[in-house]
């Protein structure tokens, strides 16, 4: 990734942190003000746990979600073709906006971003070991060396790999906002979660058909 386009999505990601972290506030004083006049005491927000569900999910999925956008910009710069260059583009711009957003819950939260004590995917009561290619964290997480494999490509060959990448990124990612969607207590990141599946599920049978017309299986 160029120096610009790193400076351009840490941007987005700081914009989109600081929205979600407003929005949050925004929608617990409303939560709080309709109680007050239903003549209720209004409740205290419960705020997850380090070790929580919500906790794990929100680090380990702004982690996967990095990996997307550092993939759609590079195969943004390896292609001419229209159709991959926008489907990157989407695919950058959604998950870096959610990436702000699962951050910023964690400042909301007052919890760290990065847990070194805290296997990825013990949230989801299951080691990420062996779940991945070699050297990947996570499910689904392309390895340094695959990422070194598409950086050395270009046109028609950047396009099956990043496809075949990031059909692999989103079955990963579709796992784990699917654990998130069935554990987390938390309405609002329970919603986020059940979108990414909707979203992701749907790109992946969008990948399937691009992989078709290049006369690739996914």
């Amino acid at each position: 990734m160029s120096a610009r386009q790193a400076w351009w999505e840490g941007s987005r990601t700081r914009w989109a942190a600081v929205t979600a972290v407003v929005l949050a506030l925004l929608f617990a004083g409303a939560a709080t003000v309709a109680s007050a006049r239903d003549g209720a005491a209004p409740e205290r927000p419960v705020t997850p746990a380090a070790d929580s569900v919500e906790a794990g999910f929100a680090r380990d999925m702004a982690v996967h979600h990095q990996q997307a956008v550092e993939m759609s910009f590079l195969v943004r710069d390896l292609t001419d073709d229209e159709e991959i260059r926008r489907l990157a583009y989407d695919i950058a711009n959604t998950q870096a906006n959610q990436r702000g957003m699962l951050l910023g819950w964690l400042d909301l939260w007052g919890l760290p971003k990065v847990a070194m004590d805290r296997e990825p995917m013990g949230w989801m009561g299951m080691p990420s070991h062996g779940a991945s290619a070699p050297g990947a964290p996570m499910p689904g997480m392309a390895s340094r060396a695959q990422l070194a494999e598409l950086r050395a490509s270009k046109g028609r060959q950047a396009e099956i790999g990043y496809l075949r990448l990031m059909t692999a990124h989103h079955k990963g990612g579709v796992h784990m906002a699917r654990g998130c969607a069935e554990k987390c207590a938390t309405p609002v990141e329970r919603e986020l979660a059940q979108g990414m599946v909707d979203a992701q599920e749907s790109e992946i049978a969008l990948m399937a058909e691009l992989l078709r017309k290049r006369g690739v299986r996914g």
